[in-house]
């Protein structure tokens, strides 16, 4: 059976300042997405699909792609504005956001998959929730991980804290958070007021399993969002249509037992490469990733 993960790497990385998901934090000259992809191939995915700008898909796959082809089948999504259904104003600059990235794929992903971002690290151990998810069920699960982990102490930084019941995520309260002196301070961004999230409150990071086909309601809200928007300045962000699978009761909780991290301030380049290298000295990785023996 063909697994396939997704992973969203169109980002230009305003805030670290150039392009994060090829930045280099392995020994050996891996980025982020490298021990995604060993991580995941362990957990049995064996298709991946890379959402790219096109302006720089040349770059990427001299940098990344090319090594991991050795290892897994690899496609490649172009994610543009000047798409005609979109009606996007060609002096549009800016990205038009998560959710349209992943509608991108509509015509070359079939139900199940997982998604995830490229210049986040979740760990070996959350590839196989993922897998094993997918083996098993036809609904969405979002892998949530400790928010207090996510958030460096002194900073602050936006995250969706999600609220459960039972197995299921019955909200994610899109908000910015600080964490000060272990105490996080959360506001949300739309309506509710703010509030201090709870020691063990959980958070998503970009990382989901798709048991079922979201391209119907992805298409649907993105039709939305061409109607109803700026065009020159709002985003289509994922969100929406996850907010509608959790009020759907659709939407499984995956409670990651690893630690996140990522790249989002270039103040986070040496903290993550400290991270991978304590994997390393644990044995979890090879000091070359991909070197085969």
């Amino acid at each position: 059976m063909e697994k396939t993960l997704v992973i969203l790497a169109a980002g230009m990385g305003s805030r670290f300042g150039g392009l994060k998901q090829i930045k280099e934090v392995g020994p050996s000259g891996e980025c982020i997405i490298d021990y995604s992809v060993h991580d995941a191939i362990k957990a049995g995915f064996n298709k991946i699909v890379f959402v790219v700008k096109k302006s720089f898909q040349k770059e990427f796959q001299e940098k990344v792609g090319n090594r991991i082809e050795k290892h897994v089948k690899v496609e490649y999504v172009n994610q543009e504005n000047d798409t005609i259904e979109s009606k996007i104003p060609l002096n549009r600059e800016k990205s038009l956001g998560t959710g349209h990235a992943l509608y991108c794929v509509k015509d070359v992903v079939k139900a199940p998959f997982a998604l995830i971002s490229a210049d986040d690290f979740y760990g070996p151990s959350s590839f196989k929730l993922l897998s094993e998810y997918l083996d098993n069920n036809n609904d969405m699960a979002v892998v949530g991980f400790s928010l207090l982990d996510t958030v460096r102490e002194g900073f602050e930084v936006k995250r969706g804290v999600i609220r459960t019941r039972d197995d299921y995520v019955t909200g994610i309260i899109e908000s910015k958070v600080k964490n000060e002196n272990g105490t996080l301070y959360c506001t949300p961004l739309v309506e509710e007021k703010p509030f201090v999230a709870e020691k063990d409150a959980l958070t998503g990071m970009l990382m989901y399993a798709f048991g079922f086909d979201i391209f119907t309601i992805l298409k649907e809200d993105f039709e939305e969002y061409i109607n109803t928007s700026d065009l020159m300045e709002d985003e289509f962000m994922l969100t929406v249509s996850i907010d509608k699978c959790i009020k759907m009761g659709k939407t499984k909780i995956l409670r990651a037992t690893e630690k996140s991290f990522g790249l989002t301030f270039p103040e986070d380049l040496e903290n993550v490469r400290n991270q991978i290298k304590m994997y390393i000295e644990k044995g979890v990785y090879k000091e070359n990733l991909w070197e085969e023996k």
